[in-house]
């Protein structure tokens, strides 16, 4: 099987990244034979859409599984139009991503794993939520008007009147699958723990 490694480095020893769209490498790992090819990130200086480009060039190399930290939205509906199953990773290097993931150690992600825009770092307001009509919000309603805050608490100071439905249903499934992320940390870690690793 061929899968692709989020990666910060070159090589199967190289520590595994914990975002999708703008991590430094991917590294594309034959299951089987454990050869492997380390490949730049094409998306990674974006201007915007870098993980719905990350995405597609991920898909036209014909990978079977992607294995990441978190993955946003937008990549995350790309890869899952095109039939490739995401698995959430939560550290170590390739080598260890991939021996997981042949056996069985990580789980699939059913959704988003991180928010829209969440490795733009500092400074993301400007142009945020614009689309651009370049495919941003593809599936979500993450374009036009998204807002890049938190996600809605009860404590926030957002109203009804200023979040629409479909923006709260956004950011609870951000929440949701942030959570679901979390949690597969844990068991992943408890797992290891328990197995004397």
């Amino acid at each position: 099987m061929k899968v692709v490694v989020t990666a910060n480095g070159v090589g199967l020893d190289a520590p595994a990244s914990p975002v999708f769209g703008r991590c430094p490498t991917y590294v594309f790992v034959d299951t089987d034979s454990m050869e492997s090819e380390s490949v730049e990130n094409p998306a990674i200086s974006a201007a915007g859409g870098a993980g719905i480009q990350a995405a597609q060039f991920i898909v036209e190399r014909g990978v079977q599984a992607v294995v990441t930290g978190n993955v946003g939205p937008n990549a995350f509906s790309v890869l899952q139009s095109a039939g490739v199953p995401v698995y959430l990773f939560g550290g170590g290097t390739v080598r260890q991503a991939v021996e997981a993931c042949k056996e069985g150690r990580l789980s699939a992600a059913g959704d988003a794993s991180a928010p829209a825009h969440a490795g733009m770092g500092m400074g993301r307001g400007m142009g945020m939520g614009r689309g651009m009509g370049r495919g941003m919000g593809m599936g979500r309603g993450m374009g036009m008007g998204r807002q890049a805050a938190a996600p809605a608490t009860p404590s926030a100071p957002q109203s009804a009147s200023t979040q629409s439905r479909e923006e709260e249903i956004a950011d609870l499934k951000d929440m949701a699958g942030e959570l679901r992320r979390q949690l597969a940390e844990v068991m992943e870690r408890l797992d290891r723990l328990e197995g004397g690793e």
